[in-house]
């Protein structure tokens, strides 16, 4: 096929719904428990300073997006400001990012299912792939139905227990565990009560409950206006960090103090049945269930456009930029489908750690990316003042905040390499940038 163009198919309330799916998931449903249980109340702090870092970040993507109309995602951006080697590396990373975020993603659905059903878990948990696959497959207005439908769900359930916790602080509902009140936020060793190594520890699960937020920006080639709806859609993530992240976690302290909570359970799932709604569990699940699926399906929209934009750019194999004839890349959409499935398949042979070593690899790689977007956003100031006085959605307080941003995110590296649990992890990452390197170097004969 001829056609080499993405549609814009994506209305403005797709993208605001994929920029909300982008900042809730697993990170925040399940990931909150250990990160509570490592921080207590001051977690609330941790994700307000990452989400803070992260709206800055976004402006500068935002920035960057809009200064050129040809933009189709960061990479782009990477390859003019950094140069051809950064681009390669960062859109493969990003891809490798995706891949095991839906890897943990796909396997979860499986677990969660079997809370209904006695089936082995890569059952629904290769049905699911393929079911994301086919709509996929079909066209990108279909994946912004789903998200928009996935996020709802998500939203509502946050809302929900907002709403009810409010009421119950109120009225001074008695549960089990206690009094619903603001007081068990610091009645229970204070707001730091594992002090600042705890609340250091708790970044990690906190940054990776932030992946995706930047998934705005791989949709930014697919959207109807995006002059309208990036800025838009980048604008309200501070309103959504308050809301779903800090307005959910100051509710689910003050109903639950955070002694009462388990790192390996959902801290909703526990909040929902201590103050006796039906079913909580089954209703949790279900939301849970849901919320992996989205994250999955976000992970094969963003690996395939990666995929096809590197592809463009002579970064990956042609095959990867052909489209189907409703406009969608499908040959990249296939080879990140059964990349993911075969981790789903083998997954189950890995020892209980290793989603938490994927998920602190998968971090690791997104704070790359990040770091990547506000260097070349220093670099665009520097060396093109001329687009950065037309516009019209300027970055807030750069170049500072990007270098304050930088800072933080080595801050964590560091914390991640003092820390036992993501030790590990964090001294396996190297291996695949340095993998990175090599391929750039005989990149040639890949592209044939």
């Amino acid at each position: 096929m001829s056609q080499q163009e993405l549609k814009r198919d994506l209305a403005n309330r797709h993208v605001q719904l994929i920029a909300i799916g982008g900042t809730i998931g697993t990170g925040l449903f399940l990931g909150s428990g250990k990160a509570i249980q490592l921080a207590g109340p001051s977690v609330i702090f941790a994700y307000l300073i990452v989400g803070i870092a992260l709206f800055f970040m976004m402006r500068a993507l935002g920035e960057l997006l809009l200064s050129n109309a040809g933009y189709e995602s960061f990479t782009d951006i990477a390859e003019d400001y950094l140069g051809p080697r950064a681009a390669f590396i960062t859109g493969w990373t990003y891809w490798f990012c995706w891949i095991m975020t839906a890897m943990a993603d796909v396997i979860a659905v499986g677990v969660y299912v079997q809370y209904w059903f006695d089936i082995p878990q890569w059952v629904p948990a290769i049905v699911c792939l393929l079911l994301l696959l086919g709509l996929n497959l079909l066209t990108v207005k279909l994946f912004g139905e789903l998200e928009f439908w996935f996020a709802l769900i998500k939203v509502i359930t946050i809302l929900a227990l907002i709403v009810i916790g409010v009421v119950l602080l109120v009225v001074g509902y008695q549960t089990d565990a206690g009094t619903v009140s603001i007081n068990n936020l610091w009645d229970h060793g204070g707001l730091f009560p594992n002090g600042m190594t705890g609340f250091l520890l708790s970044f990690q699960m906190v940054v990776f409950a932030f992946v995706g937020v930047e998934l705005v920006g791989v949709a930014a080639a697919e959207t109807s206006n995006p002059r309208k709806n990036i800025p838009s859609a980048i604008n309200k993530i501070p309103l959504r960090i308050l809301f779903f992240y800090v307005g959910a976690l100051i509710v689910l302290l003050c109903i639950n103090p955070w002694t009462e909570l388990n790192a390996s359970d959902s801290p909703f799932v526990k909040t929902f049945s201590l103050i006796g709604i039906p079913l909580a569990a089954g209703i949790i699940n279900f939301v849970v269930l849901t919320s992996a699926a989205s994250a999955c399906n976000s992970g094969l929209f963003s690996t395939s456009r990666i995929l096809f934009t590197l592809s463009k750019s002579e970064q990956a194999p042609r095959s990867f930029k052909k489209l189907t004839k409703n406009a969608v890349p499908g040959n990249a959409l296939w080879v990140s489908t059964i990349v993911v499935s075969v981790g789903a398949l083998l997954s189950k042979l890995l020892p209980e750690q290793a989603f938490g070593i994927v998920t602190t690899i998968s971090a690791i790689c997104f704070i790359w990316v990040w770091s990547v977007i506000l260097i070349s956003h220093i670099k665009y100031r520097k060396t093109r003042s001329d687009l950065h006085k037309k516009s019209t959605f300027k970055a807030p307080f750069a170049p500072f905040v990007n270098y304050a941003v930088l800072a933080l995110f080595g801050l964590i590296l560091i914390v991640l390499l003092v820390a036992d649990a993501t030790r590990s992890a964090l001294l396996l990452t190297p291996i695949w940038f340095i993998l990175l390197f090599f391929l750039y170097a005989f990149k040639k004969p890949m592209l044939k």
